[in-house]
């Protein structure tokens, strides 16, 4: 039986890592079974008892916890999560309730299809519902997703998306060295690289936080995720 590796990072999100966790548990993948990697960065809240006490209440699921002794970024808990992972597929997902787990078989079915090698989850295509928030976040994302496809010569819509799908052999390849969310245009500019990689994007739902519910990228990171697309296109034959 094939597995999916799904890796959680987590910080300060003891108030809804409950409630992904369920969601994912809760989610059917015929044939596929289920490898739960949570790494927690170092939280100041009571992430790590929640993921303590939801661990001893589901002894029977595959739920491994890692933990960072130092706050080092979203970028280096993902890293430490694929290193982890022993599934034929890889996805990332977020504690926060933002991406839907149900949409699992939707990023699954062109690499079970024979089709692809990484999938990415696009919030900007597709019937899916979508909740409406911050206009300049969605012209932010737009237009760094426009700078990575310049350089990658990709056609993607949604390079900063959290739903990324891969083969694990793939994802553990590369090594990555972004430890904040630089890791997107990272890892976008690296596959892109690889001879006769084979990515697709799928239309996925998307249900975004408000910064008063937990949202934490702000226009920092978007000054960050430029710089990291010239540096790892531009400036570093990888």
């Amino acid at each position: 039986m094939k597995k999916l590796s799904i890796i959680i990072p987590a910080y300060n999100e003891g108030k809804t890592i409950h409630l992904i966790l369920d969601k994912i548990i809760q989610t059917n993948l015929i044939d596929i079974e289920k490898e739960i990697i949570i790494v927690n960065d170092c939280s100041r809240d009571d992430t790590e008892e929640s993921i303590n006490r939801y661990i001893n209440a589901n002894q029977d699921l595959n739920i491994q916890y890692f933990k960072h002794e130092i706050n080092q970024g979203k970028g280096a808990a993902i890293n430490t999560g694929i290193h982890k992972a022993t599934g034929d597929f890889v996805i990332i997902q977020d504690a926060d309730l933002e991406y839907d787990p149900n949409e699992y078989s939707i990023l699954l079915k062109p690499i079970l299809d024979g089709f692809a090698d990484v999938v990415y989850g696009s919030r900007f295509i597709g019937g899916n519902p979508h909740r409406i928030l911050f206009f300049w976040h969605s012209i932010g994302n737009q237009f760094l997703t426009f700078i990575s496809n310049m350089f990658t010569n990709l056609n993607l819509t949604d390079m900063e998306t959290c739903y990324k799908l891969f083969r694990r052999e793939i994802i553990q390849s590369i090594q990555i060295k972004e430890k904040r969310f630089g890791l997107e245009p990272e890892i976008t500019a690296k596959i892109s690289k690889i001879p006769k990689i084979r990515i697709y994007e799928v239309g996925i739902s998307y249900y975004g936080r408000t910064y008063e519910e937990g949202k934490k990228i702000g226009w920092r990171d978007g000054f960050e995720a430029i710089w990291c697309i010239l540096k790892y296109n531009y400036f570093r034959k990888i």
